[in-house]
């Protein structure tokens, strides 16, 4: 048990050796709700899978480009051509006229030609409209994951912020202890002097073995809350110098009366993300599919072609029958009739959905399971957590009567300084268990939350 609290306290230990430092910077009292917040903007594995959701509505932003000119295109270009001679010395407009005619290789000019192409869908059989639904819904889905992913961190953030309640609840049990080892060492040393005949060699051999093994822990206490204070800083305070500290300053067993396990699995496979973005998964390739049916009808499109060309040192012929590259301006403005030919490309894609759409309904069943064994696990251990807190702190009030009722005999000189000891160490233990078990009943139960897709923050209410 004991190692427990050397894992969860983290780091306090910077606060308590360094307090120059601390003095400098301002320090801030932050609850729960606003250190997840404060944590979650800056957590570098919350904004990766926010990076989803933003992929998913550009996605959509794409497909709605598509509606309107998808085909449109600009192109230009430009170079060095000869001139143009007539033998016959026919004029400029009928040159054309002359089979003479030919390149002049002694007289160059700039040639610049450019080109606008466009198409737009008249009619594609809701294509488009389907393919913008079906992203639609897959940015829902990839909300959901967003949001599943947000509430691990979460879960790991509650835990953080706890961990540091912890840290300073055992930083004060610690001083206490230290206090009442103190006064019964006194005592001890005080009876020794005065050659107490009920005091042995052995007793008070075995307080000093207690007393150095006290150091021994409270040391190794304090070095482990270094890591807490780290994290705190890294979590929400590494771009400021302001120094975070919880607001609250005891950890108290969570108010919450659990109900049967049926509620919270009925709870689950409505309220958690992952269920619910399967299901908008499965619902966006089944509509995506349609969208691909529809690709391969014949489709109606309006296209218009516009191009200029102009190469200053070669005439313009004016004959209409007459098409010259260098020098024309046209355009051309009708309708097309599309029909992919690649059937068997298309019917491939369709039958991927198919395939595709299954396999997330066998992954939603199979989140399903999880997510069932995921909750009854988590209830257990709050079941379990809550039994251990509740024995923890009967055993710990008996533990008191007996320190009390040993302390009194002693102070008489009728007690028994090895049952002093024992007693003094069992009421010590029994309060960093309790601590321990509250830590831990508390993190249960959020778990326990998280697993039913309910919000932790509802907790801190209680």
């Amino acid at each position: 048990m004991r190692e427990k609290i050397y894992i969860v306290l983290l780091g306090l230990s910077i606060f308590l050796c360094k307090p120059e430092t601390i003095i400098a910077q301002d320090t801030l009292k932050i609850g729960l709700q606003d250190f997840i917040n404060l944590a979650i903007k800056k957590s570098g594995q919350v904004k990766y899978a926010q990076t989803d959701v933003d992929l998913a509505y550009n996605r959509i932003d794409a497909l709605k480009a598509q509606r309107i000119l998808p085909g449109l295109n600009f192109s230009s270009d430009f170079g060095l051509v000869p001139g143009v001679t007539s033998p016959n010395n026919l004029p400029d407009n009928q040159i054309y006229l002359d089979p003479d005619a030919r390149n002049d290789w002694s007289n160059f000019g700039i040639f610049t030609r450019a080109r606008i192409n466009a198409v737009q869908p008249l009619f594609n059989w809701g294509a488009i409209r389907k393919a913008i639904q079906a992203a639609e819904i897959g940015a829902k889905a990839a909300e959901q994951g967003f949001l599943a992913e947000q509430a691990n961190v979460e879960i790991q953030l509650f835990d953080l912020y706890y961990s540091y309640v912890l840290a300073l609840e055992i930083e004060q049990l610690l001083f206490e202890a230290e206090d009442k080892i103190g006064k019964i060492s006194r005592g001890i040393q005080k009876a020794y002097d005065e050659g107490d005949e009920n005091l042995e060699d052995a007793d008070v051999f075995k307080f000093e073995i207690f007393e150095s093994q006290f150091e021994s822990q409270k040391i190794e206490v304090l070095q482990s809350l270094l890591f807490i204070r780290n994290i705190w800083e890294y979590a929400v305070g590494r771009d400021t110098d302001a120094v975070y500290m919880p607001v609250d300053t005891e950890l108290i067993e969570l108010d919450i009366n659990l109900d049967d396990v049926g509620y919270y699995t009925n709870t689950a496979l409505t309220q958690r993300p992952e269920i619910k973005g399967l299901e908008a998964g499965e619902k966006a390739l089944s509509v995506y599919m349609k969208s691909l049916r529809a690709q391969n009808m014949p489709g109606l499109f309006l296209g218009a072609t516009t191009t200029f060309a102009s190469t200053p040192i070669r005439p313009r012929q004016p004959n209409p029958f007459i098409n010259s590259p260098g020098n024309t301006f046209n355009t051309i403005l009708g309708f097309s009739i599309r029909q992919p030919l690649n059937f068997s490309s298309i019917n491939s894609s369709i039958k991927r959905s198919k395939i595709e759409i299954k396999r997330v309904s066998y992954m939603k069943d199979a989140a399903r399971d999880g997510i069932m064994l995921e909750v009854s696990t988590a209830f257990m251990n709050a079941s379990i957590s809550q039994s251990k807190v509740e024995t923890t702190n009967d055993a710990l009030t008996t533990a008191k009567e007996w320190l009390g009722l040993e302390q009194a005999d002693n102070s008489l000189g009728l007690g028994d300084t090895k049952n002093l000891i024992e007693a003094l160490r069992t009421e010590l233990e029994l309060k960093f268990t309790l601590k321990e078990n509250v830590f831990e009943h508390n993190s249960n139960v959020a778990k326990l939350y998280r697993a039913t897709g309910l919000p932790i923050f509802n907790l801190s209410n209680n």
